[in-house]
């Protein structure tokens, strides 16, 4: 439960990691620059042209240590896993119940409704930040809208029906979002959320910390016992984790949007680290992105407490408290799936 501070983030392109005894070395132009002891590592990312020996791979695989392969911009190429050793009844339990329409419709739900709380959330921060009336007044009527739409998510809604307010009030927030940045507006300006590629620089910032939270919950899910590719909001897709992207529904504002704005409105990045590919995509620079790493992984450090279990805790470990919470709910030790509301 103390891997979610442990993740090792490779960015240099040419490294290599390579196993020695009980520790990771990383290479780079054939010369060690780096050391760490594998028991303290839970799991790797390497970005872009970063390679792994077998010897360390295997190793890693034996003892639970997840290896995700991204591209240089953070897009999520393949995982490596070892020997799952999750109960096979509760991954029976999670098949049926996503083969279940209403099942799957009654954690959706609550997933969506842990969402947009957390949407309304940042955007009524958003508003005590905010100095011009007309953002603030707009702020508030988004807000506002959230929250009459979470009180008419009732349990007798279809998953066509959820899906359809989960989106109708997701365009709704980020509709606003331009008016949570309150300085250098010119270089962060935000007008509609755009993934592959990213066009402009907010949603590449969106967009590369969406994909470090997607294998974060991945990571969750499996330690748990779950199949990560096995959702409820999200249906099957090969390829695609859909229950790691459901669970990261609830998690979007808090760790990822709410870092953004923070970032950007503190001035810990500026836009000369980010620039325009010939086809429009927007990439960062190393410096930049090694910043909003550092940043994700303190994020992860701040201490919450836990709305259901009423405990604090750091923020990385909520997501691995959610799987259990989720995984209770489908062995049928609780009625129904909590989600995570920040406040």
């Amino acid at each position: 439960m103390k891997h979610h501070l442990n993740t090792l983030y490779v960015f240099t392109q040419g490294a290599y990691l390579r196993k020695e005894s009980e520790t990771v070395v990383v290479r780079i132009n054939k010369e060690s620059k780096m050391r760490l002891p594998l028991l303290n590592i839970g799991s790797i990312s390497l970005f872009g042209r970063v390679g792994i020996s077998p010897q360390l791979m295997g190793f890693c695989g034996e003892k639970g240590i997840s290896i995700t392969f991204l591209t240089e911009n953070g897009r999520f190429l393949a995982a490596v896993n070892g020997f799952t050793s999750g109960n096979v009844l509760l991954r029976r339990e999670q098949y049926r119940r996503a083969d279940d329409p209403d099942a799957s419709a009654a954690i959706a739900r609550a997933v969506i409704i842990g969402k947009l709380a957390n949407y309304r959330t940042v955007l009524r921060r958003g508003v005590r930040d905010q100095t011009v009336s007309e953002a603030t007044a707009r702020l508030d009527r988004i807000a506002n809208r959230i929250d009459m739409a979470i009180r008419t998510l009732k349990p007798d809604l279809s998953l066509d029906q959820l899906r359809g307010i989960e989106g109708e009030y997701s365009a709704e927030y980020f509709s606003v979002f331009n008016d949570l940045i309150t300085v250098q507006k010119e270089g962060f300006q935000f007008n509609l959320r755009s993934r592959r590629p990213p066009l402009d620089n907010v949603n590449a910032m969106l967009s590369f910390l969406y994909s470090m939270l997607t294998n974060d919950l991945r990571s969750a899910c499996e330690a748990t016992g779950l199949d990560a590719a096995v959702g409820f909001l999200h249906r099957d897709r090969p390829g695609r984790p859909s229950l790691a992207l459901d669970l990261m529904e609830e998690f979007r504002a808090v760790f990822v949007d709410r870092l953004v704005l923070s970032l950007i409105n503190r001035q810990q990045v500026k836009p000369t680290g980010f620039t325009t590919d010939p086809g429009g995509g927007v990439r960062m620079d190393d410096a930049t992105r090694k910043a909003i790493v550092a940043a994700y992984q303190k994020r992860k450090q701040e201490a919450v407490t836990h709305p259901f279990l009423e405990e604090r805790m750091t923020l990385g470990l909520v997501p691995h408290i959610q799987a259990r919470l989720l995984a209770r709910h489908l062995r049928g030790d609780q009625n129904a799936y909590p989600p995570f509301a920040w406040k």
